[in-house]
């Protein structure tokens, strides 16, 4: 199974849909805390390519992008392959 990783902070709608997704989906997940100006959240900016919302999600090192990426990926389809490599 793939290795997915998703940076996350309190309070956060979009973390919470994300991580619910996973769950579902019965996806084991790295959960990586990144409030603002946190050393977290500088990585997730930096791996992204500056993107600066949370949630930011990646699959086997891949940059999937947040929860609305992430929902379109997987109602297209395209979310399950990627879980299964």
């Amino acid at each position: 199974m793939a290795k997915v990783e998703i940076y996350v902070q309190d309070f956060c709608p979009y973390c919470a849909r994300a991580v619910a997704l996973f769950r579902q989906k019965g996806v084991p997940f790295e959960e990586k805390y990144a409030p603002n100006g946190s050393a977290e959240r500088a990585e997730a900016i930096r791996r992204s390519g500056g993107r600066t919302t949370v949630p930011q999600i990646f699959v086997d090192g891949q940059h999937i992008g947040g929860c609305d990426d992430l929902v379109a990926l997987d109602r297209r389809g395209g979310l399950d392959p990627l879980l299964a490599a």
